[in-house]
């Protein structure tokens, strides 16, 4: 599986250019009360884990809510949380059981039962909501209860079922607060995480306060934490450059990050090898201008990685050429292999197979933020300069983006991925299996019969030659094109503690970890 290097850094450059003076430790003996306070640009799309399966809302949930099975941080392999044991029956892998520990409550006071459990994932595939994380457990049939025994009948054999578990699509909620047939509104969340919310301001702020009652696998639940949302990384930038955050995470300015230096010991980055990867998307419905897979190879055939890489983003991302990233089973290049440099007179030529009038008109949507402004300019330009397409561009608000692509609003759009848990599994089901959580259309029975063939080992280094497998189809079928893989940075103040413990690539965020030196 991938590993996760982490270095510490220092920045010197950042505090020259953003005008912000040092940092003091306090004297010795005093201690700091205060929330450590944490910028991000990661939007909340729904405080309820049925209702989100995005990187924002996920981060909290890890901290608010608790599922049965966790990670600690840089494992492949989860562990019991809520859970006191979790295991397959038999050699089948498709009865997976849970028993759950006997001394959890909700944040509310309420005693957690298996029903609870049972109800929650019930629930969660219920209602099914476009964005929800449903799509990640297409072959669970049923839950069945008796004691704290918790039984999960699956309808095909899926290796990779203990770490669904440990995700936020795993969160336990309260049946007495969380309706069986809808979302919950409002701003509450009643859960059993190591945090507890005590106020919430939608796109704003959350404030966070350890919870008393936590029981499972963390030895300490941290200190109060405020997390602040913001719109753009240069909103974020402002807030860091003001002093108003101890913490950042997702997404400073590639301009900004590309500045770190590793010379001066006033500031601390901590700089993980990510599988953070984003992909340009087609909508393949009948009846969309890119239904035709001919039109997708012409687009493949003419993105130019390069200027994304090293123009728009300051070389603090790689190219990426494959479905699934560097340092996972099975990875490889298939889109290196199949469309190694710009090639428009290919693309011309499959444009004329396709039978399509040139350019072709299609719109073209993103999450607004000036990164990816810059990013869908470039792109633009790189598919009308030789004339074979027109393009419109939309940036658009996260929550009204998400609705837009799973209404089959956009003709091509840019989303970002990070992996759910550690194995390439995160990476083909969700994004290309059929019903995906990209909502683009897609759906191919040798594809789905290849994601089948990779869940059934327990040993993953078994389905690499599947996973490889899997990539060249969709080389071929071209639902999407990889654009490139992340680094993950934290940057931090020198007087907080833990902050290279908060992420390590996974999208969870370890918000207990941090302190106050």
């Amino acid at each position: 599986m991938r590993s996760i290097r982490i270095r510490i850094l220092a920045i010197f450059a950042v505090l020259v250019i953003a005008g912000v003076g040092a940092w003091q430790l306090l004297p010795s003996g005093e201690e700091k009360n205060d929330p450590v306070t944490v910028g991000t640009t990661d939007a909340v799309t729904s405080l309820d884990p049925a209702g989100a399966y995005d990187a924002g809302s996920w981060a909290i949930y890890s901290n608010l809510y608790q599922s049965l099975m966790t990670f600690k941080s840089g494992a492949i392999v989860p562990e019991p949380d809520a859970a006191e044991s979790c295991g397959f029956v038999g050699q089948k892998l498709q009865t997976y059981q849970c028993k759950l520990r006997d001394d959890l409550t909700f944040s509310n006071g309420r005693k957690i039962t298996a029903a609870d459990v049972e109800y929650s994932f019930e629930r969660m595939l219920r209602i099914k909501t476009d964005v929800g994380p449903s799509a990640l457990f297409p072959s669970l049939k049923n839950v069945v209860t008796e004691g704290r025994t918790i039984t999960f009948n699956l309808s095909s054999r899926d290796a990779t079922f203990p770490q669904k578990l440990a995700t936020g699509a795993g969160s336990i909620v309260d049946p007495t607060q969380y309706p069986d047939n809808k979302l919950r509104g409002g701003k509450q969340v009643d859960g059993s995480g190591p945090y507890v919310l005590k106020s919430y301001e939608p796109g704003v702020r959350a404030e966070l306060v350890p919870n008393i009652k936590y029981k499972g696998a963390l030895k300490k639940t941290g200190d109060p934490v405020e997390i602040r949302y913001y719109k753009t990384s240069d909103e974020l930038m402002a807030g860091w450059k003001s002093g108003d955050l101890d913490v950042t995470h997702r997404q400073l300015p590639p301009a900004r990050l590309a500045e770190l230096n590793p010379g001066d010991p006033d500031l601390r980055v901590t700089e993980a090898d990510s599988a953070e990867i984003r992909n340009l998307v087609f909508n393949v419905r009948e009846g969309s201008p890119l239904a035709n897979k001919k039109v997708r190879q012409a687009i493949a055939s003419i993105i130019d990685r390069g200027p994304l890489v090293g123009d728009v983003y300051k070389s603090t991302v790689e190219p990426l050429y494959s479905l699934i990233p560097q340092g996972y089973i099975g990875h490889s290049t298939p889109f290196f292999d199949k469309y190694p440099s710009p090639d428009p007179a290919r693309a011309k030529k499959l444009m004329a197979e396709a039978g399509v009038q040139t350019p072709l008109h299609i719109n073209f949507a993103y999450k607004a933020d000036e990164a990816y402004t810059q990013e869908t300019a470039e792109l633009r330009r790189q598919l009308e300069k030789d004339g074979l397409f027109k393009v419109s561009v939309k940036a658009v608000k996260w929550t009204d983006f998400q609705k837009g692509y799973a209404d089959g609003a956009y003709d091509a759009y840019t989303i970002g991925w990070l992996p759910d848990y550690p194995d390439p599994d995160t990476f083909s089901q969700p994004l290309v299996g059929r019903d995906n959580s990209l909502h683009n259309g897609y759906a191919s029975k040798q594809m789905d019969e290849l994601i089948t063939a990779t869940l059934q080992y327990s040993d993953r280094g078994r389905t690499s030659a599947d996973f490889k497998e899997l990539q060249q189809l969709v080389g071929e079928d071209v639902p999407l094109v990889p654009l490139w893989q992340k680094k993950d940075y934290v940057v931090a103040k020198t007087d907080v503690s833990g902050s290279q413990y908060l992420s390590d690539g996974t999208g969870i965020w370890r918000l207990w970890e941090l302190g106050w030196i």
